[in-house]
């Protein structure tokens, strides 16, 4: 403090350079970066969406109307809009699908938040009124909700389908909804009545060339590897897999040694040596009794050539996680020292062969002992399809996934929001005080999504809402946006179906991230870090020493 009698001296807190926003502007300023991320991604919802075309830094590009990947790839910088981009992790990370869903209910969540703000409602008790709308919403859907059977095709089919219908892909959206309900049903396990589904169990490669129509479902697994060598079988029968973590090659001395040789003799010894390193690697794979090699790192020319006369089939450079999934497939393990290595080690497929897919070569180990290994192919047209194709059969992998896990399903087109808005409004007039003006802001906030779905198709937006909401008050529960013929029409008898667990999610993260930002009222930004001036002359500086330090320093 300063002395009395004298002049105040400035008390700096903060470091010099940090800014600091307080109050309604914070609150302001944070709302406005969430609702522009929730605009960003607002028009890629629905079967009308459009795609985004992402260009990052390097000059890749992606193209793409999946919520989470176009805000992965747009490299947001404001610490409020960041928070959205979690919601869409949070989703794709719990259910999969849903993400521009969750982020646009987020967004429209703190639009109306704001507006009570305004007029001098506050914030924590907006918080307070979402999270008891919050519990409503999630006891209303678990309510009108269709238990399904978790293995009947049909409905799982039908779900598949709706989550790639607003994709690129949507085409042909039948042929893979089939393959991504076959190949979650291979992977899932029961445990008593429930079932467990682990999509690490299933592989997804992609592959450009042929169509979209041309992705394939394979019992069993996909290298996207070459056999190593021109002389070794392209297909094995019955083969007994030897899965090898370290190389097979000579161990190179973890210090610089020398060698002193003295006549030409002892290098012709010294080769043969070598040569005869490599060969008893080959024996002891040999008297293992195996018949294919999958190594994880390199194999030397020298016992490829020793492999091909022996006529076992060898594979190298194969991925950490590819090794895992080929050790449950196949009942192998992994082994790291060769030493070990022992028939009871060894895992077996019926075959293993080489197929030219595209331009390139591909292993495939079909018959595996674990029958819940399978892969999936895709292909496409062009690199972007194919990114996208396998980002749409994501989609459709988790949300099979959640209906197999949690047998429930709700009708699609906006209608289960629309349920939700119903049945907050009649809530609201229950509660006391501004908590009640809290609940119809969160009733509102719901209806923006049937709203986006038609905005997106290019129908009147007020026509749309006051349709459903008259549909909806005389019971019919399932009216919905059909955005093709652009009427309300009920969603169950078109079957489109989305899984419970979806829904509940995008409540759960919607309301926590809206909250989250409510609740802060001061942002304090410390300044940024600037690179220290360069000493005149260059980084020697006058002197030729480092940085003003005396030369030969």
């Amino acid at each position: 403090m300063a002395e009395s009698g004298s002049s105040a001296v400035p008390v700096l807190v903060l470091k010099e350079g940090s800014s600091r926003s307080r109050g309604r502007n914070a609150q302001r300023t944070n709302i406005m970066a969430a609702k522009i991320v929730a605009e960003t991604v607002k028009s890629a919802l629905g079967p009308k969406g459009m795609d985004k075309m992402l260009v990052d830094s390097f000059g890749d590009v992606t193209i793409t109307s999946d919520g989470r990947t176009i805000l992965d790839e747009m490299d947001v910088q404001h610490p409020a809009a960041k928070m959205m981009v979690e919601v869409a992790k949070t989703q794709d990370e719990e259910v999969g699908d849903g993400t521009t869903t969750s982020v646009i209910v987020a967004g429209e969540l703190l639009g109306k938040a704001e507006e009570l703000i305004n007029k001098n409602v506050h914030p924590t008790v907006i918080v307070e009124g979402y999270n008891k709308a919050a519990d409503k919403a999630l006891k209303t859907l678990e309510r009108i909700a269709i238990p399904v059977e978790p293995n009947d095709k049909e409905f799982l089919k039908k779900v598949a389908e709706v989550s790639m219908a607003s994709k690129l892909v949507s085409e042909s959206r039948k042929e893979l909804a089939e393959i991504a309900v076959e190949a979650v049903l291979h992977v899932a396990q029961k445990a008593g009545d429930e079932y467990s589904v682990d999509l690490d169990d299933i592989m997804v490669e992609k592959k450009r060339g042929e169509s979209v129509n041309e992705t394939k479902l394979i019992e069993g697994l996909v290298l996207d590897k070459e056999i190593v060598h021109s002389g070794m079988p392209k297909r094995v029968e019955k083969a007994k897999i030897a899965l090898l973590e370290g190389a097979l090659e000579v161990k190179k001395t973890e210090f610089d040694a020398k060698i002193n040789i003295d006549a030409p003799e002892q290098i012709e010894s010294f080769l043969r040596e070598e040569e005869n390193m490599l060969k008893q690697m080959v024996e002891k794979i040999v008297a293992a009794g195996a018949n294919v090699v999958i190594c994880q790192k390199g194999i030397e020319d020298m016992v490829q050539h020793f492999l091909a006369r022996k006529g076992i089939l060898a594979v190298r450079r194969a991925k950490k996680s590819d090794m895992d999934k080929l050790g449950k497939a196949t009942g192998g393990k992994i082994v790291t020292n060769l030493e070990d290595l022992t028939e009871r080690d060894l895992g077996y497929a019926e075959f293993v062969e080489e197929r030219k897919i595209g331009d390139d070569k591909m292993t495939f180990i079909e018959g595996c002992k674990n029958p819940r290994a399978v892969a999936i192919l895709i292909r496409g047209g062009t690199e972007r399809i194919v990114d996208e194709a396998e980002r749409s059969v994501h989609d459709a992998l988790c949300v099979v996934r959640d209906v197999v896990q949690e047998p429930k399903i709700v009708a699609g087109g906006g209608s289960p929001e629309m349920e939700i808005a119903k049945a907050l409004k009649d809530y609201a007039g229950s509660l006391p005080g501004r908590e009640q003006l809290a609940v119809q802001s969160f009733a509102e906030a719901m209806e923006i999504v049937p709203l986006t779905l038609g905005e997106n198709a290019g129908l009147d937006p007020i026509d749309i809402l006051s349709e459903l909401r008259a549909r909806h008050g005389k019971g019919e529960k399932w009216a919905g946006v059909e955005v093709f013929e652009g009427k309300i029409r009920d969603m169950k008898e078109l079957e489109v179906y989305e899984p419970l667990a979806v829904k509940k999610q995008t409540i759960k993260s919607a309301t926590e991230a809206a909250a989250m930002i409510l609740r802060i009222d001061d942002v304090i930004a410390s300044a940024k870090m600037k690179a220290p001036p360069m000493p005149p002359g260059g980084p020697g500086g006058p002197g030729g020493g480092y940085g003003g330090m005396p030369p030969g320093y």
